[in-house]
């Protein structure tokens, strides 16, 4: 092994000489033998052996252009000479010659604590008491059972009066008949569904109730590990990829009895709605995309395909389909539910959580997923105190004033704030400060593009269906040219973030917001805090949506006529308080009483 000791006593003083000031013996162009430095001399910076390509001023006057900082002429010929020896060696691990494999699932040393260090953070004990449902009678129409609610299907399931076999057969006949139409499915999962129903039919007949999931058919984003089931991230590199063991979620909703029916689709490497397979497509509106990434779990569910989905959130990829496509998402607290065994994005701020077609639903899905797992060290065993009954009069509600008067907010947010006004909520005015929060994406676009590193350096990324400015291809080429020392800036910037989002939430309970705007969506997602997205109303549109970077050159179809299409609005909770969202989101989805609506034609 070479070091920096090695490399004083045996390289050559003419290398030296160009890398270290004052050898005089260099600059007068003379090459003596290598001399042993005195016992007890310590090592130095700038004397690993030289590495790397032929640099010139040149290149470091261009370099500056992208990071926006200036060298004189003078610093940029001493940058040339010392370069070789000082910063292109510590390119070893991935150029050679002694490289080093990362492998998948390793993650970075540094973890993100959204707690920063308290002690106590959220709720004292566990409560969950959900609502009780009556098992009323079955409907006639499969349809209608279709779009039941979790809570609802389970105590029918329970009572004996459906079966999960026959659930299962329901959603199966469904995925196949309205797939076409929407692109969601990726791998359909039929005998493995059918073997999970007849097993919990079984278990259920024998006395042995798992609880709510029991029986319950559901439907996973395709980055979610299935043992001996394709997990393809929904890119063509990834297509043949089938893991070996479960991934921790999975595994803990097999535990709960719930029924696999279907690998989703995801945006490719959770980005957008566009996959190896096409374009997701919203049930409201088949002419324009689910959104993303988690497009397959809102959009199977919208149509009622699947009585939940797992769907998960680094920047939106939860609370951007379900605004599309009319359904509930529940983006936890980072940390509550472990990721082990789901595809990494960005070690700090990949969230898994639950797509429903009602709010409690999605707390139901919760309880039985969040936990630790020993494969992520960023999970934790924080309490849930969720109390379908416990009063929701007297608490307040944080909005910020200037972005409930501009787009994107729209009637429909400034009635959410009256109604839960009108609920007894206290509506209270708050702010942060005019920061560029988006600089933080530093973190974003270096986080995952050192995820899919060896995707991007061995060229497979450029087989990728998407290959636009904003698509992963190409942002993972730019973010190699990220500065080192700006992303330090942006993780203390975070910090600097996060200690005001704990102010902001140390004022009220809970925030109300506009669920797409951009402060907020990376605000949030970089300090941990959860989210509750449900529909309020709707919205007519007259033109096609898309989560792509707008191009002149394909410019998106207008509609003939004005379409009704669902809205929503997002609440952000404090740090593993989603029972609080659960309450207050449950009786503003009872107030609003929208939540019901079918898209037509499913």
């Amino acid at each position: 092994m070479k070091t920096r000791r090695d490399f004083l006593t045996q390289a050559p003083l003419g290398l030296l000489g160009a890398v270290v000031a004052g050898s005089a013996l260099a600059q007068a162009g003379q090459n003596p033998a290598p001399t042993t430095p005195p016992p007890g001399s310590p090592g130095a910076f700038n004397t690993a052996p030289p590495a790397g390509p032929k640099l010139t001023t040149a290149t470091f006057a261009e370099a500056e252009k992208l990071q926006q900082v200036t060298m004189t002429e003078a610093q940029r010929e001493m940058a040339v000479a010392s370069w070789p020896t000082s910063m292109a060696a510590l390119l070893e691990r991935r150029t050679g010659p002694r490289k080093v494999a990362l492998e998948e699932g390793l993650a970075p040393a540094t973890t993100w604590f959204p707690a920063m260090g308290r002690a106590h953070v959220g709720p004292a004990h566990d409560r969950f008491a959900p609502s009780r449902v009556a098992a009323t009678p079955l409907p006639a129409k499969d349809e209608d059972i279709a779009f039941a609610s979790v809570a609802q299907l389970g105590a029918w399931i329970r009572a004996r009066k459906l079966s999960s076999t026959r659930l299962t057969k329901i959603y199966l006949e469904r995925l196949k008949r309205f797939d076409p139409q929407l692109r969601c499915v990726i791998t359909l999962c039929e005998e493995h569904a059918l073997a999970q129903a007849a097993q919990a039919d079984k278990e259920i007949s024998a006395g042995h109730y798992r609880g709510p999931l029991h029986g319950i058919p559901w439907g996973a984003k395709d980055l979610l590990d299935t043992a001996g089931i394709a997990t393809t991230y929904g890119a063509e590199p990834f297509k043949h990829r089938v893991p070996k063991d479960d991934g921790a979620v999975t595994r803990k909703l097999n535990e709960a009895g719930a029924v696999l029916l279907a690998k989703l689709s995801l945006g490719a490497l959770a980005l957008n709605d566009i996959w190896f397979g096409g374009q997701t497509m919203n049930p409201w509106l088949l002419k324009e995309g689910a959104s993303g990434s988690s497009a397959g779990p809102a959009s199977a569910t919208a149509a009622g395909l699947v009585a939940f989905a797992i769907g998960s959130e680094t920047q939106g990829s939860i609370i951007s389909p379900c605004m599309r496509c009319g359904t509930t998402g529940l983006r936890p607290t980072y940390g509550r539910v472990p990721r082990t065994g789901a595809m990494t994005l960005c070690w700090t701020m990949d969230k898994l959580g639950p797509i429903a077609r009602s709010v409690e639903d999605t707390l139901l899905v919760l309880d039985a997923i969040r936990g630790t797992d020993p494969g992520d060290s960023a999970s934790v065993a924080a309490h849930l105190d969720y109390d379908a009954a416990a009063p929701i009069k007297g608490l307040k509600v944080g909005y910020f004033p200037g972005w409930m008067k501009e787009a994107p907010a729209t009637e429909l947010d400034r009635a959410a704030l009256e109604q839960l006004r009108a609920l007894g909520l206290v509506p209270t005015e708050v702010s942060l400060p005019d920061w560029p929060y988006d600089d933080l994406n530093v973190l974003l676009f270096a986080e995952s593009a050192a995820a899919f590193e060896e995707l991007t350096l061995s060229g497979e990324a450029d087989h990728m269906r998407v290959q636009t400015p904003d698509a992963w291809p190409n942002l993972f080429r730019e973010s190699r040219f990220l500065s080192a020392v700006d992303f330090v800036q942006a993780d203390r910037l975070r910090r600097k973030m996060a200690k005001e989002m704990e102010r902001v939430m140390g004022e009220v309970d809970l925030l109300l917001v506009p669920s797409l705007r951009d402060e907020m969506m990376v605000i949030s997602n970089m300090s941990g805090h959860p989210s509750l997205t449900l529909r309020t109303g709707f919205v007519e549109v007259d033109q096609v949506r898309s989560d792509w970077a707008p191009d002149p050159k394909h410019p998106l179809p207008k509609l003939a006529r004005p379409h009704r299409v669902p809205y929503g609005v997002t609440l952000v909770g404090r740090l593993f308080e989603e029972g609080t969202l659960g309450r207050v989101g449950r009786a503003l989805e009872a107030k609003v009483a929208v939540a019901g609506e079918r898209p037509p034609g499913f």
